[in-house]
Parts: C-alpha cells; sequence; structure tokens
C-alpha cells in the first residue's frame, strides 16, 4: 500500500484499551481519507443506529485521520470528523495542525476515539508508544496555559529519549479550551493557540470524552509512495506556482475585513442586517500597523506563509493574541456585532480562541442574540447587562457565560437554531427568522444576495456540511466549483489556500503517490458521488433532538430573502422561486429524488447498496 500506513490506532477511553486496527486498500480506494473515510468508518459503526447516537454521549466517535497527500503536498491539515452536535450529521472539520504529519511518521492513518474517560486524560502518541495520561491539572486551561505546562513539559520528555538523535522539533498538540469542557455545541479544537476545527462542534466531542488534548510525535519514516519520480517532478511545478502567490502571502484572508463588505456587498454586519460597509478603519494596514507582530507565518511543507500574528502590547487589551485576524474573525467578531476597530476584534478572537469556541458559530450566536436584544424579545435582565451593538465588553460577558454555560449563556450555547427555538417558545414570539444557519451550522462570513462573492443562491441550502463555506454547493452539481471537490481537498487532505494547481493536477499527485489511477470523471461520478450521499443520508438521519426535513430545510435562512438596504446593489436579494427551482436541478444532478433524498438505485451503482436501509428510516419519518 503507497502513501498509507494502512493502519489506524483504536482508542476506548471507558475500557482503557488501545488497539490497531488494519485498513483495507479497497475501503481507501472508495473513501480515500481524511473526510471521506470518517464519514465511511461512522456510518460502518454507527449507521443502524444513527439517529438514536447523541453527538454527545460516550457512544459516538471522534476520528482523527490524515490524507493520502499528508507530508506530501505543500502545507498541513489534519481532519477531524464525527457526529456533529450542531447539525446532528457530519462536517469534515479540518485544521491546520501537524498532528496529521506526527501520527502519519509514528505508523498511523489516524486514531478513533471512543467512550469516555472516568477522568480528564490525554492522549500520548510517541512512535510504537501509545498512553492515555491524566489531564486533571490541566481540565479548565487555554491554550496558553497548556503550552507553557503540557506541551512544554511533553516537548522535555521527548528531547531526552531523543537526545542521541538531536534535539527533536516539539510534538503536535490539539487540545480544548473551556467551551469544550462543558460541551458547548459549538466550541472548537485547537491547536497553536488560534488554528481550530471549529465547523461541526467536536471540541464539544471532545470535551464529552472527558478528553483534554491529544499529543503526537512520530519520528519514522513516510510511507514509500508510488510514482517517486513523478511526485518530485509535480511537486517542483506546485512550488512554483504556490511562491507566486505573492499578493496572498503578504496579506492572507485578514485583507477581507475591509473588501469583501465594500466591493463585494457580502460581509455580515450586524446579524446580517447588512453585508455593505464603506469602514476603512478595519482595513487590513490597520491590523498590519497596529497589532501584527510576525507577518509571515506557515504550517510545515507551507510556500505561501499566508498567516499573521496579532499581539496587542498596550491599551486596555494588552496580552491579547490571536491570527491575523483571518477575515471570518474580522467579520464575525467584528462587522457583525458593529465592531470596526483592530485593537477590539484581536481581543475578542484571542478571547473566543482561549476560551476554545469556533469563531464564525461563536460570533453568528453573539450577532443573533444582540439583534434579539435589539429588537426587544431579549431584555437587559434576561441577559444579566446591555447587549449593544459595538460593545465589546459587553461581548465579552457574554462569551465567558456561553463557555461557562451560565445564565443566559446555558441557552446560546446550544448554538443559533437551537437556541432560537427555546427562545421563541420562552418569549411567545418567532426568533428563528433571525437566526442565519442552514441546518444548525452558522453560515460562513460570505453572502448570497450580492451574487459578488463565490458564494451565491444555493451554495448553503443543499451543501452536506448546511452554513459551512468551505464545502458550498453549485449548479451543475458535479463542477469543479462543487462540494465534490471540496471534498476531494477535505479527504486528501490538504488546505484550501495550496489548491491553485487545480482539482485536476492535485488528482494527479494524488495518483503517484497511491498507484490509484483515478481519473477526475471518476471522482466526480464515483469516489466523490460516494462521500457525498454518504454524508447526505447521515444528515438527513439526524437525531435525536433535530431532524431535517429537505422540502423545507433545503432552503437559505430568511434574511437572505430580505433586499439589501444599502450598497452599490441596494434592494438585491435571494428569490424563493428560483431558489426552489435549483434546488430541484441539483437533486436531479446530484441523484436525489424529488424530495431530497438519494435514490436507491444511485446507491446501487454507487456500492451502498447497504445504506438503502437509511434511506427507507428516512422516508418513513418523513411520510413518503
Amino acid at each position: 500500500m503507497y502513501a498509507y500506513t494502512g493502519k489506524l490506532l483504536d482508542v476506548d477511553l471507558t475500557k482503557e484499551e488501545i488497539k490497531e486496527v488494519e485498513l483495507e486498500e479497497e475501503t481507501l480506494r472508495k473513501f480515500y481519507g481524511g473526510r471521506g473515510l470518517g464519514t465511511y468508518l461512522l456510518w460502518k459503526e454507527l449507521g443502524e443506529k444513527w439517529e438514536n447516537v447523541d453527538p454527545l454521549s460516550e457512544e459516538n466517535l471522534l476520528l482523527i485521520l490524515t490524507g493520502p497527500l499528508t507530508g506530501y503536498y505543500p502545507g498541513m491539515k489534519t481532519a477531524v470528523v464525527s457526529k456533529s452536535p450542531e447539525s446532528n450529521g457530519i462536517v469534515g472539520s479540518v485544521l491546520s495542525s501537524e498532528v496529521g504529519l506526527e501520527l502519519k511518521a509514528s505508523g498511523y492513518d489516524g486514531i478513533i476515539i471512543r467512550g469516555k474517560a472516568k477522568t480528564p486524560v490525554y492522549l500520548f502518541v510517541y512512535n510504537d508508544t501509545v498512553e492515555i495520561r491524566d489531564a486533571s491539572k490541566y481540565w479548565g486551561m487555554g491554550g496558553i496555559e497548556l503550552h507553557k505546562t503540557l506541551l512544554k513539559e511533553v516537548h522535555e520528555e521527548v528531547r531526552k529519549k531523543e537526545m542521541l538523535k538531536g534535539i527533536p522539533k516539539e510534538p503536535a498538540m490539539m487540545y480544548i479550551g473551556k467551551g469544550g469542557e462543558n460541551k458547548v455545541r459549538f466550541a472548537a479544537i485547537m491547536t497553536k493557540l488560534m488554528h481550530a476545527a471549529g465547523y461541526g462542534g467536536y471540541g464539544a466531542v471532545m470535551g464529552s470524552k472527558n478528553l483534554k488534548a491529544i499529543v503526537v510525535k512520530g519520528s519514522k519514516s513516510l510511507p514509500e509512495v508510488y510514482d517517486k519520480e513523478k511526485m518530485k517532478f509535480l511537486l517542483r511545478e506546485f512550488w512554483k506556482e504556490l511562491f507566486s502567490m505573492t499578493t496572498f502571502r503578504e496579506w492572507g484572508t485578514g485583507a477581507g475585513g475591509y473588501s469583501v463588505g465594500h466591493d463585494r456587498s457580502s460581509e455580515p454586519i450586524r446579524n446580517w442586517q447588512e453585508e455593505y460597509h464603506d469602514n476603512e478603519e478595519i482595513s487590513v494596514v490597520n491590523f498590519e500597523n497596529r497589532a501584527w507582530i510576525k507577518k509571515y507565518w506557515a504550517d510545515y511543507g507551507c510556500p505561501v506563509n499566508c498567516m499573521k500574528i496579532s499581539y496587542l502590547r498596550y491599551g486596555e487589551y494588552k496580552g491579547s493574541i490571536t491570527d491575523a485576524p483571518d477575515y471570518e474573525l474580522q467579520a464575525y467578531m467584528g462587522t457583525n456585532l458593529g465592531i470596526f476597530e483592530p485593537e477590539k476584534i484581536v481581543y475578542l478572537s484571542y478571547l473566543v480562541d482561549e476560551l476554545g469556541l469556533d469563531g464564525i458559530n461563536a460570533g453568528n450566536t453573539l450577532g443573533f442574540a444582540a439583534e434579539l436584544y435589539q429588537r426587544g424579545i431579549l431584555t437587559k435582565e434576561d441577559i444579566g447587562f446591555e447587549l449593544n451593538w459595538g460593545d465589546e465588553k459587553a461581548f465579552a460577558k457574554l462569551l465567558h457565560l456561553i463557555a461557562e454555560k451560565e445564565g443566559i449563556g446555558k441557552i446560546l450555547a446550544e448554538g443559533t437554531y437551537r437556541a432560537a427555538l427555546k427562545i421563541s417558545e420562552m418569549k411567545g414570539v418567532d426568533a428563528t427568522k433571525y437566526a442565519v444557519h442552514v441546518k444548525g451550522i452558522g453560515v460562513g462570513a460570505h453572502g448570497i444576495r450580492s451574487e459578488l462573492d463565490y458564494t451565491k443562491d444555493i451554495s448553503y441550502a443543499v451543501s452536506v456540511q448546511g452554513g459551512d463555506h468551505t464545502s458550498t454547493a453549485s449548479l451543475p452539481a458535479r463542477s469543479y466549483e462543487g462540494e465534490m471537490v471540496n471534498a476531494f481537498y477535505d479527504s486528501a487532505v490538504v488546505c484550501m489556500f495550496v489548491t491553485r494547481p487545480g482539482f485536476e493536477r492535485i488528482l494527479e499527485f494524488g495518483n503517484a503517490l497511491t498507484g490509484f489511477d483515478i481519473t477526475p470523471e471518476q471522482w466526480f461520478n464515483e469516489v466523490g458521488l460516494r462521500i457525498i450521499h454518504l454524508q447526505r443520508i447521515l444528515l438527513l438521519l439526524g437525531g435525536p433532538d433535530v431532524y431535517w426535513d429537505p422540502r423545507k430545510d433545503d432552503d437559505n435562512p430568511p434574511r437572505f430573502y430580505e433586499p439589501l438596504p444599502s450598497g452599490p446593489v441596494r434592494g438585491k436579494a435571494s428569490s424563493r422561486e428560483e431558489i426552489k427551482s435549483k434546488v430541484r436541478q441539483y437533486y436531479e444532478e446530484i441523484g436525489y429524488d424529488e424530495n431530497g433524498i438519494p435514490k436507491e438505485e444511485v446507491l446501487e451503482e454507487l456500492g451502498l447498496s447497504d445504506a438503502k436501509r437509511e434511506v427507507r428510516r428516512i422516508k418513513k419519518r418523513l411520510n413518503l
């Protein structure tokens, strides 16, 4: 087997047992790795009882996975896959982390984590040494303290063991903060203080297992590849192209805080009440001049270096440290809350990182709560203080309440959708129309109304990952712009910001590594389609607290049907009839029936005949 180690670690925290699981080549050919492999493994083990599995129970599995391109392709990501506490489906969530590389260098393609530890623990993997260790003294710590204590201690331990071979680089670590420990549904799995697997709420899954951190160090060689000369040739070509991304290297996504709002009218402002602004204070130059202390920062093997580090040296929020912030956090910890000042955005971004929350979904929920306060649905008595747009101190207080699940924070910790249902019941008004989500996942910071951004019409509405802006759907359904290409990158596992060589050539690179010889047509009609259909089935099974009906839930948030109130495309909005028509077209092209359910004959063609039992359960629930 090429490019894969061919085995996974299987860690049972309840029984305190660790074993190795062999991977069959046929499985890897069908599901590739990362998101695809994770979807298959979850379906295989939990599919028959999916709708009864609580994502925050010990019955759920947490999968940390590599892909065939891990360690070979420029840049570094690690995939996290589980049943999502947000959508009750599967979200393939990737984060910039060397955990994947260190796992592969330890001899594993990933880890299956099951059960629940009796007390807080962390998992330590060092080549053939795999241990479940006590983490009681680290429980309650944020990323900064964990790096000063746990990571430093393990690094010293590894250094002593490797003394004759030289001093190794520190191990890779992923961990949770208070949000994950307290099982906030949009808690993230964190790494390097400010990188996160946010979408999916997998920090809550990790917390539900009493697992504080995973620390990995490997020193073995990576697996052999099928065609080393072709790999080297393509790699040289890719590096040339990626080195040419000078503008992106200079600014990263941090340039978006001004341009996405001003140029594309596509940025969330005050819970998406507007999407246009002309406030130059949020321009990237002001972040660079007032906050950046490290302008170029890359993960292993990345030639783009698009990350920046911001640190506030002076002022009220001195000591706050985060990334640029990237565009998504500039928007969701900034404009979406009516905040445009760089220092305040850096402060809130730092806080959301330290608490271990997904900045996108946390910001989505904060904006939702602020609009309810604006409209008098939530009061000062409900919240405990005033929650006005632009008040970073109030939003910081609310973040703490959410992470601790105290007061109104206990309701908001359920995420925007579930909180909207609860508040509607409490207040006797419809709060759901202010909830900007798709199938429980807060929409990424790219609107669809202006049609000036890459997100348009049904991008979120029919995506198997809901509001995830990194896995959007499009027409034609089997196109290079659609979610099947996103599924490839998440399964490969590669960073979307180093995909300039294009899907076809990166797939060719994967073939040189694995020897699989998958054509683009095979990906769209077999492998990628298989992954999407399986994700779709598990999403529609849902449960146990929330179920989705594609006849009404394959749609955009109500807000996106309201005309834009300002900017160059003022008055523009999505058309309900046009969206419905495109959704139906998508169903037909992707292989779903008229109700949005995968067709049994298509599943048969994809080698998923066993999944017909799940389809029949979906139809029975929907009375079809």
